[in-house]
């Protein structure tokens, strides 16, 4: 899931050819009736987690979120076909093998340690969601209830998308996948990351380092085929080929009007 603009949306249909590869879009308008968010990025998190059984057609059984500062290195095919064990949705636990950023960790003591008993707490930067049973149990129901009374206060929910699932554990079971679904540099162990499935680019706490400088840094090496760097420079040539295309073609018309007024801040974007 994804917020996408108009141009980017298009695009896509460009840089994949034909194929039985399909790119649907869902919209879904935030209800009246539940305490809204006003900063877009609270706004992104609560479209996560809030409206899952809503979201999606009936016949999609099960859905994989994963966050666009990801690298993927494994088949999301098992992660698919995993057995959640009677739990609606699967999330990885924080790694606890850098020592060095442990204290960083609020959730090992004071409220969330108290409040977890001795779970586990998750990070939402990939999941996945079996939608039968997430429905099956009112799971939604749950986590908007919820979400609607600690609302109440700005101060809480820190992180939306990630705090809410980790909070409502006592009611809806959260299945832990193993820690290598998700590496990271700020919790996980320079000695883990080559059996990583998948590397996100999380905040580090103690150097605030900008994510695109942490992409060029973990993104190469003799893990990877390409390097950060050789992909952002091959993505922008295929953009700027795409964009280039439709100007000649369109005369100024459709896909490429679109993506002129994007430009200029005239055309709103897509939520989701």
């Amino acid at each position: 899931m994804c917020s996408l603009s108009l141009s980017l949306s298009l695009s896509l249909f460009s840089i994949f050819p034909p194929s039985p590869l399909a790119l649907p879009q869902v919209t879904y308008k935030w209800p009246a009736w539940l305490r809204r968010q006003t900063e877009k990025q609270r706004i992104i998190w609560g479209y996560k987690i809030l409206f899952l059984d809503v979201l999606f057609p009936l016949s999609v059984p099960k859905i994989i979120t994963v966050d666009a500062d990801q690298v993927v290195r494994a088949d999301l095919r098992e992660l698919w076909d995993m057995d959640l064990q009677g739990a609606p949705y699967a999330y990885t636990p924080f790694c606890t093998s850098r020592k060095e950023t442990l204290g960083y960790q609020f959730w090992r003591k004071g409220f969330w340690h108290d409040h977890l008993q001795g779970r586990p707490y998750h990070i939402s930067a990939l999941y996945v969601v079996d939608l039968v049973r997430f429905r099956r149990m009112a799971a939604g129901d749950t986590l908007r209830a919820v979400y609607d009374q600690l609302s109440r206060d700005p101060n809480s929910l820190s992180n939306l998308d990630q705090d809410l699932p980790n909070y409502v554990q006592h009611q809806i079971p959260i299945h832990s996948l193993p820690t290598d679904w998700l590496w990271c540099a700020s919790w996980c162990s320079d000695d883990s990351k080559s059996s990583a499935k998948t590397i996100d680019l999380c905040n580090h706490p103690e150097t605030k380092e900008p994510k695109l400088d942490m992409a060029k840094r973990i993104i190469s090496g003799e893990l990877f085929e390409e390097s950060w760097i050789e992909l952002d420079e091959e993505l922008a040539s295929m953009m700027k080929g795409i964009k280039k295309r439709k100007e000649t073609t369109t005369g100024g018309s459709g896909a490429g009007k679109i993506m002129a007024a994007e430009e200029e801040g005239s055309v709103g974007k897509q939520e989701l």
